[in-house]
């Protein structure tokens, strides 16, 4: 959905490298050399062409993901990287994910910076009167907990890195609602406090953390969710993944180390358009 990242599925991946490079920058920059990238949620969507511009950029990767399916799309991705790592684990299990993240440092020599792109939809289209109290917590348990655990883990070695950056994948919804959507709502306005709260709390640390808050992004998620084969004839503006990555890559590098604590809307300015009929 807006501003999603990881789905059951994506499109076949044994062309995703060769779709990227189509639309990618004609020459990779090397801002990301020597650095050691965590990525959660990175079997499709945003985490994976993340991974994929990070891979470009020179760093090694650490991925998060849920299946083998996923840890190959990661591989073909991230081809141009010096070290790829991949762990199977779920967010929601944090000794699993927790020793996943010791596993995937250790692979890297350690880690310099994060991406929490793990997330779901959860009931989407569904009134509150149809929504669980179960439901509610798994979207909130995935999004904000998930969220909040790959910053935590990762933590010991984050420490221990000269230039530290972590990024939170949120969603325009954080800022503005939408009906039938409401527990990824909430759980996106409770990113941007989170993301706030971090950047306080790990500031004497030298840790900068941020947000980045899209607004519909063409992943498999959203095309599920939405119910669309395409968003190529869409009457609003979508975004690929690749253009999200490219905001959280900037948020990463050091070209941004004076941001810090910030939701970065990436939503074309509609958040900030009057409804004022003039």
């Amino acid at each position: 959905m807006r501003g999603e990242q990881q789905s059951a599925g994506h499109r076949g991946h044994a062309s995703v490298a060769d779709e990227w490079e189509s639309t990618a920058e004609p020459a990779a920059s090397r801002d990301f050399a020597g650095k050691r990238v965590l990525i959660t949620g990175a079997g499709s969507g945003i985490g994976l062409a993340t991974a994929h511009a990070l891979a470009r950029a020179g760093a090694s990767i650490g991925a998060v993901v849920r299946s083998a399916k996923s840890e190959e799309a990661v591989r073909q991705a991230c081809v141009m990287s010096p070290n790829v790592a991949t762990a199977l684990a779920d967010v929601q299990d944090e000794a699993g994910f927790s020793a996943a993240v010791e596993r995937l440092a250790a692979a890297l020599g350690g880690i310099d910076a994060v991406v929490a792109s793990a997330g779901i939809s959860g009931p989407f289209g569904a009134s509150v009167g149809e929504i669980s109290a179960v439901s509610f917590a798994e979207v909130l348990n995935v999004n904000v907990v998930g969220s909040f655990l790959a910053v935590k883990a990762a933590l010991p070695f984050l420490r221990q890195s000269p230039s530290a950056s972590a990024v939170i994948v949120g969603s325009d919804s954080g800022f503005v609602v939408a009906p039938g959507m409401l527990p990824y709502v909430a759980s996106k306005g409770a990113i941007r406090q989170l993301t706030a709260a971090l950047s306080y709390e790990l500031y004497e640390d030298g840790i900068r953390v941020n947000a980045v808050c899209p607004s519909v992004v063409d992943t498999p998620m959203s095309r599920r969710d939405l119910q669309q084969e395409s968003f190529s004839d869409a009457e609003f503006p979508v975004q690929s993944a690749h253009d999200v990555a490219n905001v959280i890559c900037y948020l990463l590098s050091d070209k941004a180390r004076t941001v810090n604590g910030v939701s970065l809307l990436s939503d074309f300015g509609y958040a900030r358009r009057s409804s004022f009929p003039a």
